[in-house]
């Protein structure tokens, strides 16, 4: 199944002109921000290729990336490690949502979500859609920014705290992770309410 505009086109039918795709990514990892993008595209230049980030390989998301800044209206924004541990994962995830639709250079009018939850604070119509980045081009142009995004963030706190392989695993849990928990430690980009870290913190 490839995305298609279907559900672009329904809320368009309704009277909507600018119906933004919202996707997170990054709710897994031990350590890292959470990362959310909403992207509103043109349905005259909806760039070929678009899907489920998942699907695509590094260098097909790379030219996407720089295709979907061309030609739509983007907004990517973060919630952080301490408001992951302060709130939980979920609804961080959902203020990075918030955030995201917040930073468009025109307000969208719709929201098309990815899932199966309306982030709490959002005040625009919305609906969600459960595998949404496989079934709406917005929401997979959405999780391709976020993904491009916070890999950057992630080979960027890479090199400020080397030994976890967080240039390949993104700061998931892989076992060069997990072996650097041990031996280097939490570092301040851990996730503490997550429980391979807290484990850890909590092992003296």
């Amino acid at each position: 199944m490839e995305p298609d505009y279907t559900f672009e086109t329904a809320a368009r039918e309704n009277g909507y002109t600018r119906i933004a795709g919202v996707d997170e990514v990054g709710r897994g990892p031990l350590a890292g921000p959470v990362t959310a993008a909403a992207v509103v595209l043109d349905p005259a230049r909806i760039p070929e290729g678009l899907n489920d980030s998942k699907k695509l390989s590094h260098k097909k998301r790379e030219a996407l990336y720089a295709q979907i800044m061309e030609v739509a209206d983007v907004s990517v924004a973060h919630a952080s490690v301490e408001e992951i541990d302060e709130h939980n994962i979920l609804r961080a995830s959902h203020i990075a949502m918030v955030r995201a639709l917040e930073g468009l250079k025109t307000p969208a009018d719709y929201c098309l979500i990815d899932g199966n939850m309306i982030p709490r604070g959002l005040s625009l119509p919305s609906e969600t859609i459960i595998k949404g980045d496989a079934r709406s081009v917005s929401i997979s142009a959405a999780s391709i920014m976020a993904k491009i995004c916070r890999d950057y963030v992630m080979l960027s706190l890479a090199q400020q705290h080397p030994g976890y392989g967080w240039e390949t695993n993104m700061g998931y849990g892989s076992k060069r992770h997990m072996s650097a928990l041990q031996s280097l430690g939490v570092t301040p980009h851990h996730r503490r309410s997550f429980k391979p870290v807290h484990n850890i913190l909590w092992q003296e």
